[in-house]
């Protein structure tokens, strides 16, 4: 267990107080890890010291990194504190995986804040490793102490009441907890019936409209950069239009961004901007804490000693990060113990065929090569979770429907990892691999593997490179397959962060080699099987259509 108890000692520099707004120079007084006094003396000092940053919603696995080695990484760039919705492993191992997170988290001092996942399975349309029903989320509450209800994805069971999604939000209630949304798109009355079921936040808004009709029900709207989803510039009016109902988060953040920085880069492009900056740090700090809760300290007497240290306020570069009133980071560096954390899985299929990812037409007997269909195709935007989707003519041959890579339109196929089973396939556009495949085991939210190529061949060697480890990202280019194993959870691995940061930088780049323009390939990836985000998307029982919440099919006749 960390030490969260040290001896008293002061720290003097410029105090920023975000709730009353003014910068003074003074000393706050530590002892036994809170702050006992604040004396200001109106001197002129070098640093400044600031609350410490709160992301006010991120799913530690998608990092890639059990939570002590999110820790390490996060305080560097002043951190002290999430919102962490641990749905990901919830999907994979109900509250087992739950209980994983918050047992390996306790060993380090950082606060993690974990809400009860509300949606495993997201939907009912995939195929998922486990259920929390509303009994555990009951249990997770009194019995754990989880602090809020995790994203509502399910926001077409709030619209029409469904019983148990409402059974989750009425116990959430009950107990006193807040309930986060997620309701991409969702605008009008729909908007203001999906609030008035008691969810608090949104953040999924993609458009500035879409946030401002949530707010105007009251809703507080949490900017997203993360290393998919990338809604800020959308956004950022909200910090001087709305400061006191905005947060910032990443929501998910690959284990290469996060060893360059975390809400302190949000921090700054705000400044820069020109937003206030108190403003800024009242989203970035002090809006997650008052709205969940949190123990975390915000530079008065009597809080906890949560604080970072830095250099100016224009570069916010920080200098050291304090926590419990412990110097977790200094001169730069994690100060933070890297602790051992026990593997935990649930893998059970076996390896595919090239002929598993054949696509049959349907052509009234048609067979000629020269027949051609139209399909229904994903298309990827690049920085967005939704998708459109779109019509494109394929030619058809004696072994099925083919992709098209001179106009990057390729094969995408979902494979249930948790039994063996036929695998989905359907198209996509914008991946823009010429040759290889690309495959992971993160894929939003059942974790089912899911992968892209340009061949049948190369997508069976990408996911059988996947299943020989039980979860990882991997690239295949011919011969040659490079992967990442995340053997905890299929989605996860206890490695050195910044070690795991530079394998996937490694394997990241190899899949832009194969030709793919996206900003973050394996982050997007991860999200083109997450049904609740509209339009298209594939699930491993086929494909999906987000506006018609139903399966839709390929071919479009």
């Amino acid at each position: 267990m960390p030490n969260t108890t040290v001896k008293s000692f002061p720290l003097s520099g410029m105090i920023v107080n975000v709730l009353e707004r003014t910068i003074r120079g003074g000393t706050l007084h530590v002892h036994n890890g809170k702050i006992s006094a604040i004396d200001y003396d109106d001197k002129n000092y070098d640093t400044f010291l600031l609350p410490g940053y709160v992301d006010a919603h991120v799913h530690v696995e998608s990092s890639m990194l059990v939570p002590s080695e999110f820790a390490r990484m996060a305080v560097v760039h002043g951190t002290v504190g999430t919102v962490s919705d641990p749905h990901e492993i919830a999907n994979v191992l109900g509250i087992a995986g739950v209980r994983y997170m918050i047992d390996n988290a306790k060993r380090v001092n950082f606060k993690f804040n974990f809400g009860a996942p509300s949606c495993v399975p997201a939907t009912t349309f995939e195929t998922a490793g486990a259920v929390v029903t509303a009994a555990d989320i009951r249990e997770l509450f009194e019995k754990d102490g989880l602090k809020y209800l995790s994203e509502m994805m399910n926001f077409p069971g709030v619209l029409f009441r469904d019983e148990m999604v409402m059974e989750k939000i009425r116990i959430a209630h009950e107990l006193g907890r807040p309930v986060d949304g997620h309701a991409p798109g969702l605008r009008g009355t729909d908007a203001e019936k999906y609030i008035s079921a008691g969810i608090s936040t949104d953040h999924e808004c993609f458009t500035l409209e879409e946030a401002l009709d949530k707010v105007k029900h009251g809703m507080k709207i949490l900017i997203r950069e993360g290393s998919a989803a990338k809604n800020y510039e959308a956004l950022h009016s909200l910090i001087s239009s709305h400061p006191a109902l905005t947060m910032f988060c990443s929501d998910d953040k690959h284990p290469n961004d996060l060893a360059v920085s975390h809400i302190d880069e949000t921090v700054r492009r705000s400044v820069a901007k020109g937003h206030d900056v108190m403003n800024v740090l009242q989203c970035a700090s002090v809006n997650p804490v008052v709205h969940y809760g949190l123990e975390i300290g915000l530079l008065r007497v009597g809080d906890a000693a949560d604080c970072i240290e830095v250099n100016n306020l224009r570069e916010f570069k920080t200098l050291r990060t304090f926590i419990n009133g412990e110097c977790v980071v200094q001169n730069g560096q994690s100060r933070i113990e890297r602790v051992t954390a026990p593997l935990l899985n649930n893998f059970h299929c076996s390896p595919k065929q090239a002929s598993d990812f054949h696509v049959e037409a349907n052509l009234g007997g048609l067979s000629s090569n020269r027949a051609s269909v139209t399909v229904r195709v994903i298309e990827a935007l690049d920085g967005q979770l939704i998708t459109k989707e779109i019509h494109e003519v394929l030619q058809v041959e004696s072994d099925g429907i083919q992709g098209d890579t001179e106009r990057d339109i390729l094969k995408m196929t979902v494979v249930n990892r948790y039994n063996n089973a036929q695998p989905a396939v359907c198209f996509i556009k914008n991946f823009g691999l010429t040759r290889g495949a690309i495959a992971s085991c993160v894929g939003h939210d059942s974790h089912n593997i899911i992968a892209v190529g340009a061949s049948d061949e190369e997508l069976a060697k990408a996911v059988n490179a996947i299943i020989a480890s039980e979860g990882g990202i991997c690239v295949v280019d011919g011969d040659s397959t490079d992967i990442l194993p995340l053997p905890v959870a299929g989605i996860m691995t206890n490695d050195d962060g910044y070690a795991v940061g530079e394998a996937y930088s490694r394997i990241d780049a190899k899949a832009k080699a194969l030709g793919s323009k996206l900003h973050a390939p394996f982050m997007t990836l991860s999200f083109m099987a997450l049904l609740v985000i509209p339009d298209l998307k594939l699930s491993d029982k086929g494909l999906f259509s987000g506006n018609k919440f139903a399966f839709t099919p390929l071919v479009v006749t």
